[in-house]
């Protein structure tokens, strides 16, 4: 990889996510199937709101999912999903990666 600018098909811009004073922060892509983020979370406990439906897969680390009153964990190449109009809680002990499919 270089830092090359040369051209491209298009002179569309990455788009940079940053949430919770930047210990969660998302690059956006168009993938084959559809829109998606692909994000890295520093330790902590956050709460996300979903206006779409979301598939969320781990790549690296762990992420726990509240589940009403209990915690579900799931780790790399694991997936959950997240119904549009609502909000789910993640902890993460560990620095952890993932891709986020929406729409």
């Amino acid at each position: 990889m270089s830092n090359s600018t040369g051209s491209s098909a298009t002179n569309e811009q990455i788009k940079h996510n940053v949430y919770f004073e930047g210990k969660v922060q998302s690059l956006g892509l168009d993938t084959d199937k559809g829109k998606a983020t692909v994000g890295v979370m520093k330790p902590g406990s956050y709460v996300f709101s979903a206006s779409a439906p979301e598939i969320m897969l781990v790549i690296s680390g762990i992420l726990k999912v509240k589940d009403g009153d209990n915690y579900t964990s799931y780790g790399p190449q694991e997936q959950f999903e997240v119904a549009a109009g609502s909000s789910f809680e993640v902890i993460c002990e560990a620095d952890a990666a993932y891709i986020c499919y929406y729409g």
